[in-house]
């Protein structure tokens, strides 16, 4: 289990929980909501860091939001920031799955001394992925016209309980290489749900302009960025792109995995861990050598 604070900052009040040991790393999602039970990308990093699953404005016991653009990418970077002051921490790093790793690109490039280094995965710098061919928000793509019946049922006041966990978990069985290994993947309890009211204002407020190619190209944070070979969300050419635009950066590529690597290809991606928590250590010997 992880243990629950709560952070006082000049930003409001943030539920975080901690888990780990280790130099300090900040994980959080833009959309979801956390819980003592962990998360299991979060969990992949304790071994190495102490880790900061951070729940955002509007989520778990964190300060409700007064304005909608509270809920913005760059205002939520502010308050992680505003965290990290809280904590007492000099620098800390980040690491952030799909709209977490969108987060950590702009964390990246609004503060670049203060990360120590960053690891992105299943992410874009554009909106470009909703128009792939290969990513289930497409119409171009053959999943698309069932993920939108899987979205009404979700959202449907007259839907079952039983009938939105079962489209729940095929919307995840769509972002799996092998779906038939659901339930060895979930077998372990977790949180992560999610958060409508940002859910809503990413899609509908920042969505259909996004574009932070620019930004990402400012970034001199020591950067990993990894993705499923077939994933179905975010296509691998978007973080060939990122990989491309970030001046320090390395891509990992997962051969057997779709959106989620981490449960796909849990030891692999374990080794990706260790070489993000060498990352800094090797930069620093690097510059004392110089």
């Amino acid at each position: 289990m992880w243990q629950q604070k709560i952070i006082i900052t000049d930003r409001g009040q943030f539920e975080v929980f901690v888990a780990g040991q280790g130099v300090p790393l900040c994980v959080t999602h833009l959309y979801s909501e956390f819980n003592e039970r962990g998360n299991y990308f979060a969990d992949m990093f304790v071994e190495n860091f102490t880790v900061y699953l951070v729940n955002l404005k509007g989520a778990g016991n964190s300060s409700s939001i007064s304005l909608d653009k509270e809920l913005s990418m760059r205002e939520t970077v502010k308050d992680l920031e505003a965290i990290r002051i809280a904590l007492n921490l000099e620098k800390w790093s980040f690491a952030g799955h799909s709209t977490g790793g969108i987060l950590g690109l702009i964390y990246a490039a609004n503060y670049p001394d203060l990360l120590n280094r960053l690891m992105v995965g299943g992410a874009s710098a554009t909106n470009d992925y909703m128009e792939h061919k290969d990513s289930m928000y497409s119409y171009k793509n053959s999943k698309n016209a069932r993920l939108k019946e899987i979205f009404s049922i979700l959202n449907s006041s007259e839907a079952t309980r039983e009938e939105k966990q079962q489209a729940s978990r095929e919307w995840t069985e769509m972002s799996l290489y092998d779906p038939t290994r659901f339930d060895k993947y979930f077998s372990k309890p977790s949180s992560g749900k999610v958060v409508r009211k940002r859910l809503d204002y990413y899609s509908y407020e920042e969505l259909p302009n996004y574009d932070i190619r620019d930004d990402i190209q400012n970034i001199t944070t020591p950067t990993i960025v990894y993705c499923g070979k077939h994933d179905s969300q975010c296509p691998l050419v978007y973080s060939e792109e990122i990989h491309r635009l970030a001046p320090d950066s390395k891509l990992y590529i997962f051969e057997k995995s779709n959106h989620s690597p981490f449960l796909e290809e849990k030891e692999k991606f374990k080794e990706m861990v260790r070489d993000f928590w060498k990352l800094n250590i090797t930069k620093n010997l690097m510059q004392s050598d110089e």
